[in-house]
């Protein structure tokens, strides 16, 4: 006898959890989502036999599973702290899987509300893009007990191709927020580097191929590479905005934990000096286009 698939709850269907619930379905799990303004439109999945709720304790009361796919910990806060939240329905022994990027002190708050509720907690951030998430393909970091880790795996299984286990509740947004600071911190230092380069008149590609095969080559490059050389922001459409409120959140870690934080502060101050000068909705590559225009020249330019 085929043992019955647990019903999956999502709240938060953007670009990365509509891929998720692609991906969820394609393996089988009987699905539900929140109704909400923020979400993709929801034809294809409906068509596909998603079922709809339209209020946090509503979904809770129904699945064995909750999946949040939100933007961060205000957001994840206020859905299952409001009146009509998660809390209010969540049923006793089901789990709550959060892939949001949060700020490690506010899911340890998350998580023990959770069990007193009566219920499990995962905190499973995700890195890679839609595009992954929709084939199923995302990388996951998970932090919570072990065991609840093991009996969710076939369900992070379905829609991440690489799951690392961090450790306890917190972990998995704890790597998450070190993982970014790292990949933001290089971006930024790149963007900087071939601001100064377009100005100096340096060839794109020699710069590029110079950086590739001596200590700037990776990942970092691979994904600014293409802006660099012809404009194309494809390769990281990470927004600004979305790079600010990561470092923010990694500069509260790092305070909290009485961590050394200047290079941190100093690139948050870069994303945060770009957002106010328009690029708030633009992907990370066009930090460089920002950079490009030398402080002096800014300045006289402002004073005109």
């Amino acid at each position: 006898m085929t043992e019955q698939k647990p019903n999956i709850g999502l709240i938060g269907v953007g670009l990365m959890g509509s891929g998720i619930a692609a991906s969820l379905l394609r393996n089988g799990f009987p699905l539900t989502v929140l109704d909400h303004p923020g979400n993709q439109p929801l034809d294809a999945l409906l068509a596909a036999g998603v079922k709809v709720s339209s209020q946090p304790a509503e979904l809770a009361a129904k699945v064995d599973i909750l999946i949040l796919c939100v933007t961060g910990s205000p957001q994840v806060e206020a859905v299952l702290f409001q009146k009509g939240g998660v809390i209010e329905g969540l049923r006793p022994g089901s789990t709550v899987i959060d892939c949001s990027t949060a700020i490690p002190s506010s899911t340890l708050k998350i998580a023990k509300a959770i069990q007193d509720a009566g219920g499990y907690f995962l905190d499973a951030p995700m890195t890679r893009t839609p595009k992954e998430a929709a084939e199923g393909r995302l990388n996951l970091l998970v932090g919570g007990d072990r065991q609840v880790y093991e009996n969710c795996l076939p369900v992070l299984q379905s829609y991440a191709e690489n799951i690392a286990y961090a450790g306890g509740v917190g972990s998995g947004h704890q790597m998450k927020l070190l993982h970014n600071y790292v990949s933001l911190g290089f971006s930024a230092v790149l963007a900087e580097a071939a601001a100064c380069a377009r100005l100096t008149g340096t060839d794109p590609k020699t710069f590029c191929d110079i950086l590739a095969a001596g200590g700037g080559g990776g990942v970092v490059l691979n994904r600014l590479r293409p802006y660099i050389e012809s404009d194309d922001p494809s390769g990281f459409r990470f927004s600004v905005s979305n790079a600010l409120k990561d470092m923010g959140y990694y500069c509260t870690m790092a305070e909290e934990q009485g961590a050394h934080g200047t290079l941190a502060l100093a690139i948050k101050a870069l994303y945060a000096e770009a957002a106010q000068a328009g690029l708030e909705h633009s992907p990370v590559p066009t930090l460089i286009d920002h950079l490009s225009t030398p402080p002096a020249l800014e300045t006289a330019t402002n004073k005109q």
